[in-house]
Order: structure tokens, then C-alpha cells, then sequence
């Protein structure tokens, strides 16, 4: 009868050890699982922000004020204005293949 009681002592240890852990992973899951939702919650609001700064950096006004300021760009206006002419383009589209496919001669012709 003793040996009995022993095996079930150890099995009532054994299980109470294993509640013991479980209780505990339980908890740290629990805590792992607050911090990503916090996180989580965290990130959506900076994108929600990031957002709304990139709406207000891609106003027209804001667009133009960075072109005048830091590229140095100006309206345009009919003084600046370069006209292509189409005979012209493709006079100079000629000259540019018929030098670019001319061979230097060899020499010696079979």
C-alpha cells in the first residue's frame, strides 16, 4: 500500500509542477502579447502620422516653395522658352545615325 501512495505522491508533484509552469508560460504569453498590441498600436499611430506629413509636404504650394528655394527653378515664361522645330529635330537625328554607323575604311577590298 505504501508503494501506491508513493506513486501517487509523485504524480500528484509531478502535476503540480506541470500546472505551475503552465500558469507561468501563460502569463509571459500574456504580458508578450500586451507589449505587441502596444506596439502595434504604437506603429499605426506613427504611420497615421507619417501620413498626414506627407499630404501636407505634397501640397501644390509646398512643391512650388521647394523648387524656387532649394532647386533654384523659376516660372517659366515666353522669353525662356525653347521652341524644337520638327525638320530640325529630324535633320539632326540623321546627321547623328549617319555618323554614328559610318565605318572606317580598310584598305583592302576583295
Amino acid at each position: 500500500m505504501s508503494r501506491i501512495n508513493l506513486i501517487l505522491l509523485i504524480a500528484v508533484l509531478a502535476s503540480g509542477i506541470y500546472m505551475v509552469r503552465s500558469a507561468y508560460d501563460a502569463r509571459r504569453l500574456f504580458t508578450e502579447l500586451d507589449r505587441s498590441q502596444t506596439e502595434a498600436r504604437r506603429l499605426e499611430a506613427d504611420y497615421q502620422r507619417l501620413l498626414a506629413d506627407r499630404q501636407a509636404q505634397a501640397t501644390n504650394l509646398r512643391v512650388e516653395q521647394v523648387a524656387r528655394e532649394r532647386l533654384k527653378m523659376r516660372p517659366i515664361s515666353p522669353a525662356i522658352t525653347f521652341t524644337a522645330d520638327a525638320s530640325a529635330l529630324a535633320a539632326s537625328a540623321v546627321r547623328s545615325t549617319a555618323s554614328s554607323t559610318t565605318a572606317p575604311a580598310t584598305g583592302a577590298a576583295r
